[in-house]
């Protein structure tokens, strides 16, 4: 057998100038009665090659070359690097073969300036790429400084000479595309003047004239903003409070699942096709906090808002009613459960997580009692919704139905969920969550530098945003043709969910079951463990659930949590086992983290021992500043500090006590982030053994039965 590749061996090939060329070789296996040649590697006449001398093989071996002849150079210029690939043609000389030019790095103007220039140049992707990424490095206002200067020094003699023609042509290439891409560019400049100076620069071509009629009809508006100020509206209008007194809960049972998330999947989408995506750059996204910059990023917060509106709602619905029976509010929970897969069939992926983050919210999980009363069934399939979501190899399931279903038709169910569902024949557009992107951008801005040693923007980076931007432009697409109807009864129940900040939610929690209150039928409260790390501004009114990687909100009154916004939220985790952020160190790969924090979760040595709380420690913090931080998470008495012990629980049921007087930070291992805290001389007769961060937490028993009407009308 010859080999499948192999080189030529030092053999001049006809029309290949290099010895190097690798070679494909293909024969058919010899019949046993055919006896193959001696010589081994010999060459047949069909290859055009002279064979050596000697018996010829009976069989034809057929050559090519796979691989086109490619060379990738580097190529530096003034104040500009360029990646070069030099394509030639199988049997053509080299002076022949085709040469595209890739910016790899370079200055603000020299970035700036190949705008015009990357077409003829090769650089196909390159004015894409840069409108939706130059807000990192630049301004609108310095590219259209650059532009207008170029654009006053064209080339050539004449506009008819043929370097001025296709210079015209790029220069109305890139405003057509910037014109229509983002106008909002233009809007924001504040004052016509630069619009002003532009447009007589623009050829007088049709394509240019045009162009210079829009931006003059932009500069208009410009200057009726600069006399009217007040004109310009807010996207960002807060609704009215809602009203607590005319807030029903139980209402929800009498919508339809299906109509529900319909209505959410219409909210969803409105918000989804209207994102800017750039607006989720990480160097943009994660400058959203600083002072003067309170309006960046909009579009990302009108989303965080109605990711965080509904999670309030399913929360609001299950606690509010604190007067009805277990039987009664676990109807509630398996309306929201009805409604996540209707989501799910819809492609919402953003509202299916809301509902699943609130489902596992602390408040809601610990409610034992309700859990035991809801369908078995119910259950089970609100289990296999939240693996969606799991964090296992950086969501990779999530990841792998964007991919499947992100441009599809329809959801990619079971053949059991598909006949159970009537959706109706138009197309469904997909509503991702937005965490996702945002994780992935985030993390790509703080791994790879905007800069070279040498001082230049470094726009491969830029390219690999685009890459993340692009899947979300390929998925706005799917939305922008879908219609919805509205449902007036549903959204005014919406409106008038009351918002409930984490004090209030786990009041309503402890009121319906009271902590240390044995459940029927138990001798032994289950280990029933949900721990969710979250950023100071994301999540403000109450969750400690998953939520929007790396977000905030700006609507709810903030808590008084210490923890980075830098850090990342987890994610739901199947059969409700805990879960450290991304399955690792919360305080590891996250930007804006300090090799001297860390975020320990420390739990109550009480009946209703599953309750962790989240507590920020510093390589200053000495044992009893923790302690008092995390009997005031608790909303205990921060002054009996001295009355307690922290313990750190480590694998295999071992214990470690921290020093009365030592160092949080130096004393603990980093073998586990779970702490129990414990009065000086108490026990713990509940608890069998210590929770490491590798254990499960399981779901108490579930009763199967059926529906009952517990909500006559």
């Amino acid at each position: 057998m010859i080999p499948r590749s192999m080189r030529t061996g030092g053999m001049d090939l006809p029309g290949v100038e290099s010895r190097d060329v690798p070679l494909i070789g293909y024969r058919p296996l010899a019949s046993d009665d055919v006896r193959l040649s001696s010589q081994s590697g010999q060459v047949t006449e069909s290859t055009g090659l002279d064979s050596s001398e000697g018996e010829t093989s009976p069989m034809k071996t057929t050559w090519y070359c796979p691989l086109d002849l490619s060379t990738v150079l580097e190529e530096k210029e003034d104040g500009v690097i360029y990646n070069v690939v030099v394509k030639q043609q199988h049997g053509a000389p080299t002076s022949s073969g085709s040469r595209s030019q890739c910016v790899k790095a370079g200055t603000e103007e020299k970035l700036v300036q190949h705008l015009l220039h990357s077409f003829a140049m090769g650089d196909s992707s390159f004015i894409t790429i840069f409108l939706s990424t130059y807000r990192s490095f630049t301004s609108t206002k310095r590219v259209l400084d650059i532009l207008i200067d170029r654009l006053q020094h064209p080339p050539g003699e004449s506009t008819r000479s043929q370097t001025r023609q296709p210079f015209n042509r790029a220069v109305c290439m890139v405003f057509s595309m910037w014109l229509s891409e983002y106008p909002e560019d233009f809007r924001s400049l504040g004052e016509p003047g630069l619009l002003l100076r532009l447009a007589p620069l623009l050829p007088s071509d049709p394509s240019g004239t045009e162009i210079r009629g829009r931006l003059l009809r932009l500069a208009e508006e410009l200057s009726e903003q600069a006399l009217l100020p007040d004109s310009s509206s807010d996207r960002t209008i807060a609704s009215p409070p809602a009203d607590p007194t005319k807030f029903d809960p139980t209402n929800i049972l009498g919508f339809p699942a299906g109509l529900i998330a319909e209505q959410l999947t219409k909210i969803e989408t409105e918000l989804f096709v209207r994102l800017v995506p750039y607006h989720c750059l990480g160097s943009l996204w994660s400058q959203r906090d600083k002072k003067g910059r309170e309006g960046v990023c909009w579009s990302v917060r009108a989303t965080v808002r109605q990711f965080n509106r509904l999670a309030n709602a399913v929360m609001a619905s299950c606690l509010w009613p604190t007067q009805l029976r277990s039987q009664q509010r676990a109807c509630l929970l398996e309306k929201w459960i009805s409604v996540a897969e209707e989501c799910r069939a819809r492609k919402n992926f953003s509202s299916l997580y809301a509902i699943v983050s609130a489902l596992q919210s602390n408040p809601v999980h610990r409610l034992r009692r309700t859990w035991l009363e809801t369908d078995r069934e119910a259950v089970r399939r609100y289990e296999e919704l939240s693996n969606i979501f799991s964090e296992k190899d950086n969501y990779s399931q999530s990841r792998e139905l964007l991919k499947e279903e992100g441009t599809s038709k329809f959801a990619n169910l079971d053949g059991k969920m598909t006949n159970r569902r009537q959706i109706g024949s138009s197309a469904q557009g997909t509503v991702p969550y937005l965490g996702i992107f945002l994780t992935d951008l985030t993390m790509l801005d703080t791994a790879v530098k905007d800069r070279l040693e040498n001082g230049y923007i470094n726009f491969d980076k830029r390219r690999r945003e685009f890459e993340v931007l692009a899947q979300i432009r390929l998925l706005q697409s799917s939305c922008k043709n879908c219609v919805f109807l509205t449902d007036e009864a549903f959204l005014q129940w919406y409106q008038s969910v009351p918002s409930l900040n984490e004090e209030e939610s786990y009041r309503l929690s402890n009121e319906i079951e009271v902590p240390c209150e044995p459940s029927s039928g138990r001798t032994q409260n289950p280990t029933v463990i949900i721990t969710r790390l979250f950023t100071a501004d994301t999540f403000h009114y109450h969750m400690k659930s998953p939520s929007v990687s790396c977000l905030d909100v700006d609507s709810s009154p903030p808590t008084n949590d210490p923890i980075p916004s830098a850090l990342t939220p987890s994610t739901p985790i199947k059969s409700h086992r805990r879960s450290v952020s991304c399955g690792n160190n919360p305080t590891n790969n996250n930007k804006g983290s300090e090799p001297d924090m860390r975020i320990v979760r420390i739990r109550m040595d009480l009946q209703d021992g599953n309750m962790y709380r989240s507590i920020l420690v510093t390589s200053n913090d000495k044992t009893p500043t923790v302690i008092s931080s995390a009997l005031e998470k608790h909303s205990q008495d921060p002054k009996q500090a001295s009355r307690y012990e922290l313990i750190q629980l480590l694998p295999e049921g071992k214990e470690l006590v921290i020093p009365a007087t030592g160092n949080v930070f130096y004393a603990m291992t980093s073998s586990s982030v779970d702490f129990l805290l414990r009065r000086q001389g108490g026990n713990t007769p509940f608890r069998s053994q210590p929770i490491s961060t590798e254990t499960s937490a399981t779901f108490p028993r579930i009763k199967a039965k059926g529906r009952r009407q517990l909500f006559p009308k």
